[in-house]
């Protein structure tokens, strides 16, 4: 499955948010300034192409819906920002956070019981 703009992003978000809807009801929510209507049509088209999003047809209408979820994009996208941005090192990931101080004490705390309760698991 091929990577997505920010714009596929954001049509994808209404979608998922929405859970379905027509071409006109996602320009309606997309930011100022707007596309046109008929670039976002090929847009959403082209989302389908990528076997982002499906649709039902009534009469002329066309209501698209996603098949992918949320879930599984954001664990896709991550995986693969992680792959090919921090030498598929998760130590990598959480170092740029500190670093960048993306990342707060109290977030690095909870963190810190995860792992703690994971290799309790381990164990």
């Amino acid at each position: 499955m091929e990577e997505l703009s920010t714009y596929e992003e954001q049509i994808m978000q209404i979608l998922w948010k929405n859970e379905r809807a027509v071409v006109r009801e996602i320009l309606e929510e997309l930011p100022d300034p707007k596309p046109p209507y008929t670039t976002l049509a090929s847009s959403v088209k082209m989302l389908e192409k990528k076997g982002y999003v499906d649709h039902r047809t009534y009469g002329k209408t066309h209501d698209y819906y996603p098949v992918v979820t949320q879930e599984a994009y954001r664990k896709r996208s991550f995986n693969h920002l992680v792959k090919n941005f921090f030498d598929d090192s998760v130590e990598n990931v959480l170092s740029f956070l500190v670093t960048e101080k993306k990342i707060s004490e109290k977030e690095v705390e909870d963190l810190q019981r995860l792992i703690d309760g994971f290799e309790n698991r381990e164990k």
